[in-house]
């Protein structure tokens, strides 16, 4: 009896074939690979010689600017400390370094879905009073530094972290508010979102920073610092509220009833049930809205307060300097880019994780 030879295993399609054929597969297709190429090259090969081939970087100091073909990195260099600390005192920048780690460490930490547990809300409730403490100061031989010295990386994560983290839970209550059958608890949340949703940012900002004033007892008026982080949350829960509200359509009605039937009460069934399946769904929206906070808070700049902009803005005032602002710019944007690319890629993940297939 002869057996045959066993077939060999299928060879995997190969992905570089087809890659060929969408980009040369006609003339039209390959006409303009050719031209995009082309409009790449024609860009980038001028800014790597500006940014990298022509650039100096050493030594730090004014001079290099002056003499610079390319981009001076030096003035970043130099000034690094400014742009990222704003004018917080020099021998106690060591304070908002540690602050804008612990920041970033927690934030990074947060990010696993293996971290979310109860606990981390209590991380997270311990760490951010520490934080503003360790910036302030005023306690165990540490000189008390007002808010009108804060500036940079710290200024724009203590906004964020708090404007987002208290402005989630708000927004799914003001959701929930707005669909509620009680119409005094409907009413009121309509309007607040509504209300809020009709002003723009900065003129919440200026209401903070210069109407308040004018209307709280002194006594009672909480730091320009606060009270441009309270404006932002309140803004941030405005918008996420609808974006939460859109989602609670989504899901349909049976999910309530089926809830219902099994005798769940309200809030076992909005927590279990129904915002499980609702902030999946609207992850996409959600996202962007949150990356949308992350650069408005360069705008608390209105009431005082020096962001990554503002201080990058104040390091280039020096006349010493050739004042490279391009530069510093890019190094500001570079950081404003891992802070949103970074929160766009977690949120990509935790939309494949939650991605119900039909």
């Amino acid at each position: 009896m002869v057996h045959a030879a066993p077939l060999a295993p299928p060879r995997p399609p190969s992905r570089a074939a087809p890659l060929v054929k969408r980009l040369f597969g006609s003339p039209l297709n390959a006409i303009l690979t050719v031209l995009v190429i082309w409009a790449l090259w024609s860009a980038a090969a001028p800014l790597v010689k500006w940014a990298i081939l022509d650039a100096v970087l050493l030594p730090v100091e004014p001079a290099a600017c002056r003499d610079a073909q390319g981009a001076c990195w030096s003035f970043v260099v130099a000034k690094s400390g400014q742009i990222l600390f704003g004018i917080y005192p020099i021998e106690e920048r060591w304070r908002p370094m540690l602050v804008s780690a612990a920041l970033l460490i927690l934030l990074g930490y947060s990010l696993r879905p293996a971290a979310w547990r109860p606990r981390l809300a209590a991380i997270w409730a311990l760490v951010l009073p520490t934080t503003l403490i360790l910036m302030f100061g005023g306690f165990a031989g540490l000189s008390y530094v007002a808010t009108t010295m804060w500036g940079g990386l710290p200024v724009t994560l203590l906004l964020t972290v708090t404007a987002i983290g208290g402005a989630f839970p708000l927004s799914v209550l003001l959701a929930l508010g707005r669909r509620s059958d009680l119409p005094a608890i409907r009413i009121l949340s309509t309007l607040f979102i509504e209300l809020t949703r009709a002003l723009p940012l900065l003129s919440i900002l200026f209401i903070a920073s210069i109407l308040l004033p004018l209307l709280v007892p002194e006594w009672l008026l909480p730091d320009k610092f606060f009270r441009a982080m309270v404006a932002l949350l309140l803004f941030a829960a405005a918008y996420l509220a609808e974006v939460v509200r859109g989602g609670l359509q989504a899901v349909p009605a049976g999910q309530t009833e089926a809830a219902d039937a099994l005798g769940l009460g309200y809030w076992k069934t909005q927590r279990h049930v129904i915002l499980p399946q609702a902030l999946a769904v609207v992850i996409p929206s959600l996202t962007n809205t949150v990356i949308v906070m992350i650069k408005n808070t360069s705008l608390v700049l209105v009431v005082g307060l020096f962001d990554l902009i503002s201080s990058g803005k104040a390091a280039l005032a020096d006349p010493e300097w050739s004042s490279p602002a391009m530069e510093t710019y890019l190094f500001i944007a570079a950081i404003y880019f891992g802070l949103c690319f970074g929160f766009g890629r977690f949120a990509a993940a935790l939309e494949r994780q939650t991605r119900i297939d039909a």
